[in-house]
């Protein structure tokens, strides 16, 4: 296998890691989460699970493209500081889950959106550095991160 798809596998298993993890920390039939009064701008549940795996899918060959590309460049100092900010993006993307949902911390998880919102548009402004044409298509990913951060913070201040 060359490096250019062992660095698109190696990216898409650490995304896919995420998603497991992230999922199975969220329980959305839990009693606290079904007793929190939610904002009228929050989506059908369905819509989650969809748009999620859209942007899981997305996030590994955005970034698996734009880590590669800068590989077969020879940029080692923005192939690691890419590798680096997707690193971050991945756990604060897990984080909050756990948080959440496990924690029960709105407050704290409305917190940590707005880290991984900030890291998102990180993301979509490496990527878009390394192929402008593939990292345009994060963009609905640091969109989605930002509506995530005023969806928990409108729950958080729902059920103060």
């Amino acid at each position: 296998m060359d490096q250019r798809w062992r660095i698109i596998g190696t990216t898409s298993a650490a995304v896919v890691g995420t998603a497991i993890t992230g999922s199975l920390a969220t329980d959305t039939s839990s009693t606290w989460y079904r007793r929190l009064n939610k904002p009228a701008i929050q989506p059908p549940s369905w819509v989650f699970p969809v748009a999620w795996t859209a942007l899981y899918v997305d996030i590994a060959t955005v970034v698996g493209r734009s880590l590669a590309d800068l590989k077969e460049r020879g940029d080692e100092a923005e192939y690691s500081e890419l590798r680096t900010s997707l690193a971050i993006n991945l756990v604060l993307n897990a984080g909050w889950s756990a948080l959440f949902f496990k924690g029960k911390a709105p407050g704290p998880a409305t917190v940590e959106a707005a880290a991984l919102a900030v890291s998102s548009a990180d993301l979509v402004r490496r990527s878009r550095a390394a192929n402008p044409t593939s990292g345009a298509f994060l963009l609905p990913y640091a969109a989605w991160t930002a509506f995530a951060t005023v969806l928990t913070a409108t729950i958080w201040y729902q059920n103060r």
